[in-house]
C-alpha cells in the first residue's frame, strides 16, 4: 500500500515498511538492510525520513517506561507521540517544559529535526533529552547520556535520523504547572521596531499570528505560566496597539476555534494551554505545507521588514505565519545552536508549484541574516548554504560514521544536505 506523510505531500519510496513491537525485531531488521530510515508520526514534510529499501514506523513502540521524581526525569519509547505522554505527566504531577503547537507528533521524531514550542526562555524539544537509547548499523543497542558522553549527546540529541534506531529517550522533566491563554488581535508590525523584546518576553510563550495581508499582525498569542489556577493577573485591554480579543480565535482568521485550547484566559493544567491545537483533535492529516526559518533575535525586526517588502508574493499562497522565539542550546545540528533564535513559520496552501517558487524570495530576503530552515520542513535553500550554517557540521560528520560507518541511515537527503561535499 502506498505510504504518505501526515500533509499528503510527499509519497515515501521504499520497498519494505516495517512495524515492529519489540527491540529484537528492530535489531533484525537493521542487520538485514542495506538502507534504513525511521519515520515518527509523519510530520515532516520532506524526504528526510525516506528510504529507497526499509522504513520502519515505531508507533507500536508508545509507552512510558518510568518516571524517576527524584531526578525529575521520564523515559519513554521512541514512538510514543507528545500528547500521550503528557497525559501521563500530569497525572503523576510533572510537566514537560514546553510543546510544540501541535501535540500529535512523535517524542523521537520532534527531537531528531530541533523541533520546537515557543517562549524566550524555553529552548526546543531536543534539549530535554538527557539519554538515549539507539540501535546502531550493526544492530547492536548504544546507550548516550549527559553524564557518560556529554559531548556526543550534543550531536546525537539531533540526529536527523542518521545515528540509528532511537528506542529509548530520557527527558527532563518539572512539577506540572498552570498556564491561561490571552489572545489580542491586530498589532500592528511598526509597533515591534523598539519593543520586539519586551512583546515576546511579555509571558511565557508569545505567538504572533499574520497572513501578511498588511502590515499588522492578526493575532498575539499570549501564554502565561501561572502558580495555581486563581493567580490574579492585571490584564490590559490593549497590547502594543492590539486589543483584546472577546471570543476565541483559530490561528487562521475566518476559521472556527472549537478546535483549538482554550483562551479568554481560562487558566488550565499545561498540556491543556502550551498546544495550539486541543489533544482530543488529532487531525487524520492536512491539507497544508509547512516551511520554517529560525534566525538569531537581535535581526527580528530587520527580518519581518524584508518579509514585509515581499508579502504580495507570500499573501496568496498562505494558510497563516506564526512568529515565534527560542532560547540557544548547544545542539550541534539544533537551528538554535549557541544562538537565541525567532522563528518564521508559513503555513502554505497545498500548492507547492507556486510555493516552490515562493520560497527562493523568502529565502534570499532572510539571506543576509543567516536564516537555518528547520530540518523537518521545505525549503529550497543550496545544500552548501545550509551546510554552511552548521559550524558543528564536521563533527556530525564524523559521529555519524563513528556509529554508521557504511552509511546504512543515509538516504537522499542525508546526502544532500549533511555529507555533500562543499
Amino acid at each position: 500500500m502506498e505510504q504518505k506523510n501526515w500533509a499528503g505531500n510527499y509519497t515515501y519510496n521504499a520497498k519494505n515498511w516495517y512495524e515492529p513491537e519489540t527491540i529484537e525485531q528492530i535489531k533484525e531488521i537493521v542487520k538485514q538492510s542495506e538502507k534504513l530510515r525511521v519515520v515518527g508520526s509523519r510530520h515532516s514534510f520532506n524526504g528526510i525520513a525516506d528510504s529507497k529499501e526499509t522504513i520502519i514506523s515505531l508507533q507500536h513502540l508508545n509507552r512510558v517506561l518510568s518516571l524517576d521524581p527524584d531526578n525529575q526525569t521520564v523515559t519513554v519509547e521512541g514512538g510514543i507521540i507528545y500528547s500521550d505522554l503528557s497525559q501521563y505527566l500530569e497525572e503523576h504531577g510533572f510537566a514537560l517544559q514546553n510543546m510544540a503547537s501541535l501535540p500529535h507528533i512523535s517524542v523521537a521524531g520532534a527531537c531528531a529535526t530541533a523541533t520546537h514550542g515557543s517562549g524566550n526562555h524555553n529552548r526546543s524539544l531536543s534539549d530535554a533529552v538527557v539519554a538515549m537509547e539507539v540501535v546502531t548499523a550493526n544492530g547492536e543497542l548504544v546507550q548516550f547520556s549527559r553524564t557518560n558522553t556529554q559531548e556526543e549527546m550534543n550531536g546525537a540529541a539531533v540526529a536527523l535520523g542518521g545515528l540509528g534506531v532511537v528506542t529509548k529517550l530520557t527527558l527532563n522533566v518539572i512539577p506540572s504547572y498552570y498556564i491561561r491563554q490571552d489572545v489580542y488581535e491586530n498589532l500592528p508590525l511598526e509597533n515591534l521596531k523598539d519593543n520586539f523584546e519586551e512583546v515576546f518576553s511579555s509571558a511565557y510563550s508569545v505567538s504572533l499570528f499574520n497572513d501578511w495581508q498588511s502590515e499588522t499582525f492578526n493575532y498575539a498569542w499570549l501564554k502565561r505560566r501561572l502558580a495555581h489556577p486563581q493567580e490574579p493577573i492585571d490584564l490590559r485591554p490593549t497590547f502594543f496597539g492590539a486589543t483584546s480579543a472577546t471570543e476565541s480565535r483559530h490561528p487562521i482568521p475566518g476559521i472556527g476555534a472549537e478546535h483549538c485550547t482554550e483562551q479568554l484566559g481560562v487558566s488550565g493544567a499545561w498540556l491543556d494551554r502550551l498546544p495550539h491545537f486541543k489533544m482530543e483533535f488529532t487531525p487524520s492529516n492536512g491539507e497544508e505545507l509547512q516551511s520554517e526559518y529560525l534566525l538569531p533575535r537581535e535581526y527580528a525586526y530587520e527580518a519581518l521588514l524584508a518579509i514585509n517588502k515581499i508579502k504580495e508574493h507570500i499573501a496568496p499562497l498562505l494558510h497563516i505565519s506564526e512568529i515565534r522565539t527560542v532560547a540557544e542550546d548547544q545542539l550541534w545540528m539544533s537551528s538554535c545552536y549557541q544562538q537565541d533564535s525567532v522563528g518564521f513559520h508559513f503555513t502554505w496552501k497545498d500548492n507547492w508549484e507556486e510555493v516552490q517558487k515562493v520560497l527562493p524570495k523568502i529565502e534570499k530576503a532572510l539571506e543576509p541574516f543567516n536564516a537555518r530552515p528547520h530540518w523537518g520542513k521545505l525549503f529550497t535553500m543550496a545544500p552548501e548554504k545550509v551546510q554552511s550554517l552548521y559550524p558543528k557540521l564536521p563533527d556530525f560528520q564524523q559521529l555519524l560514521k563513528k556509529y554508521d560507518a557504511d552509511g546504512k541511515f543515509r538516504n537522499s537527503f542525508m546526502d544532500t544536505y549533511i555529507f555533500r561535499d562543499k
